[in-house]
């Protein structure tokens, strides 16, 4: 068996997803409610959702915007985070201040944010931003905090200014966990855009959910949260195929170390 999973490593992934819809099947068999379709249904729905060149557009236009509101979550938080991980006065004054936004939902300021900015995609964005940041900046502080002092010094006392310690030497060395926030972030980007989209409903895959579930399409419903969560397992199949490419001279992406020279 070992063998075969060596030879075939898709075959574990696939026949979990089998056992699951046998599961799901039999459930939907044995509750009888309108609610619950069953599995076959659900995915004889998936060729009508996917075939339709509104619905492909409404998720093409989520996925944009979950796209952009990662980078600039990208492009915000790795330098707070590099910063709040060399200075613990920078530490010691936003901790307090990300301790605090950390357990809060994010969903949950999006009615507040929509007073703001109103429904469009600036509101959308910001909750994206919003729930991406703080593990990006908390993993890259980690990483900064990891940094032997030596590696610093060695590279000052070869005549490094501050701009080539960074790019030579910080910036290799955190890396990999930098990627370790930014896996969490893509699936928290993922769940937020789906989430804001459900609350602001203009288009996304987040407004065809929630108005096939107002109109009673549970097909349809099941079928979305079906693409949704593939989405989420290719994306995060992808960015695990560009952290290994990008940190494949580290034994662990956990571990915090130098690339060889």
């Amino acid at each position: 068996m070992t063998a075969i999973v060596r030879r075939l490593p898709g075959l574990p992934p696939l026949l979990a997803c089998l056992a699951l819809l046998l599961a799901w099947q039999a459930f939907a068999h044995w509750a009888a409610r309108g609610g619950v379709p069953d599995a076959l249904s659900t995915v004889r729905e998936l060729p009508l959702i996917l075939g339709d060149r509104d619905s492909l557009g409404a998720i093409a236009e989520s996925l944009r915007r979950m796209a952009t509101g990662f980078a600039i979550a990208l492009v915000v938080s790795v330098p707070l985070g590099l910063v709040m991980g060399r200075s613990r006065i920078a530490a010691a004054l936003l901790d307090p201040l990300f301790m605090i936004a950390y357990p809060v939902p994010k969903a949950a300021l999006m009615p507040l944010i929509m007073l703001w900015l109103g429904v469009g995609d600036a509101s959308k964005l910001l909750v994206i931003v919003l729930g991406v940041s703080l593990p990006i900046i908390y993993h890259s502080a980690a990483g900064a905090r990891g940094i032997e002092e030596k590696m610093l010094w060695s590279a000052r006392a070869m005549g490094m200014g501050p701009v080539g310690r960074l790019t030579r030497v910080v910036l290799p060395a955190v890396l990999p966990e930098i990627l370790v926030g930014c896996r969490t972030g893509i699936v928290l980007a993922l769940i937020t855009m789906i989430t804001s989209e459900m609350i602001a409903r203009q288009n996304g895959a987040g407004n065809i959910l929630f108005s096939a579930l107002d109109m009673a399409q549970y097909e349809t419903v099941y079928a979305m949260i079906l693409i949704v969560s593939a989405l989420g397992i290719a994306l995060d199949m992808l960015f695990e195929v560009l952290r290994a490419r990008l940190t494949g001279w580290a034994d662990d992406p956990h571990l915090i170390a130098a690339p060889p020279s």
